[in-house]
């Protein structure tokens, strides 16, 4: 038996380019410098990113962490070949959970999957999350890019991220904190942030066959510049209002809508009773129900229908609270309240439900 001859493998004829790949580190760098903190040591490339907490800072420091990713709207971004603001989307989704609790985004780490690398996509999508990084205040302090042949097109990537926040101890924000009385403040989104894209897409690309690249009147832009707006970062605002009025929790609005996750952080015994009509949501929702006729209790439980973050506040620091997000130009309104559950006997079905909203949307 003769073996046949054959050309010597390479780890490149199988796929895996290794040269692309520093080159990729290159272009990348720039971009991961500008998100930075005192408290970083070294710089992008070493196996580890090293990050020296001050310990000074905190009496009784408690570390956060949270992991997500981006969803969907990649698939949004691949279709457009807009690559740079999808990273922005990945930041929020990671440092917004952190804060919740109180928790200070200090640093974050990425996770970008391709089928293959093209060092100037790995650029602009690090570009983005640099761009998110700053925007929360946190470190971008390293990351890995992984190239998956024959599991991805050559055009195909995916991105996810851990970040690690502080908080002291007795400061944690949490369900322990809310009390009947308590009010809800709303922060305006701006847009479908990075949550419900299957369902949008649907309807808007399968169903009602809109062109990415088509003018759409009720956005004054294309539909792909709309679906592609970078989710709005609160870590920021968040923490200024913890400095500056009582907040007993926050709620991040994901996947499940306003009331599902406005439940997670209210306390057996108590809900929250939200208004409909103290906001309109955004065009894009109202162009999704109608070109899908999609029944509103699909569309609460899927987008965040224009509200990206809640904030449960002390009902005497409500205008101040207002005054710090106006002040920090965040759409901001009020919501809802908290009462005993038996005082809301009629709005709620069932004990575990401890959230409602009621009322009808104005002109949606």
């Amino acid at each position: 038996m003769t073996e046949i001859d054959s050309p010597h493998a390479t780890y490149a004829a199988a796929g895996v380019d290794i040269v692309a790949g520093e080159r990729a580190v290159s272009a990348l760098r720039p971009h991961a410098e500008r998100a930075r903190r005192p408290e970083v040591l070294g710089t992008i490339g070493g196996f580890a990113g090293l990050f020296k907490l001050k310990l000074d800072r905190w009496r009784e420091p408690v570390l956060a962490s949270s992991t997500d990713g981006v969803g969907t709207k990649i698939a949004v971004a691949q279709a457009t070949g807009v690559h740079h603001t999808i990273g922005i989307d990945l930041v929020a989704m990671v440092v917004d959970d952190l804060v919740v609790c109180g928790a200070e985004p200090l640093f974050l780490q990425d996770y970008i999957a391709v089928g293959k690398v093209v060092p100037e996509r790995i650029a602009e999508l690090v570009r983005g999350i640099a761009d998110g990084c700053v925007q929360a205040g946190c470190a971008l302090l390293g990351g890995e890019t992984a190239e998956h042949p024959g599991m991805m097109t050559h055009d195909d990537y995916d991105l996810s991220a851990t970040g690690v926040g502080v908080v002291e101890a007795d400061a944690i924000l949490g369900p322990e904190r809310v009390r009947p009385g308590d009010v809800v403040v709303a922060m305006g989104s701006s847009g479908l942030h990075a949550n419900g894209y299957s369902l949008a897409r649907h309807v808007l690309l399968d169903i009602a066959r809109m062109p990415l690249d088509g003018h759409v009147e009720e956005f004054g832009r294309t539909l792909g510049e709309q679906l592609l707006q970078p989710t709005r970062i609160y870590a920021k605002h968040c923490l200024a209002l913890v400095a500056e009025t009582e907040v007993r929790t926050f709620a991040h609005i994901t996947g499940g809508g306003v009331a599902a996750n406005l439940s997670r952080v209210i306390p057996r015994g108590l809900v929250a009773v939200l208004e409909r009509d103290s906001w309109t949501p955004a065009a894009e929702f109202a162009l999704i129900a109608r070109r899908g006729r999609v029944e509103r209790a699909e569309m609460e439980r899927t987008f965040n229908m224009g509200v990206g973050m809640l904030a449960v506040v002390d009902p005497a620091e409500v205008d101040r609270a207002l005054a710090v997000l106006t002040a920090r130009h965040v759409p901001a309104w009020v919501l809802g309240e908290v009462f005993k559950s038996r005082d809301v006997a009629d709005l709620v079905a069932k004990d575990s439900v401890r959230a409602v909203l009621r009322g009808e949307h104005p002109r949606f």
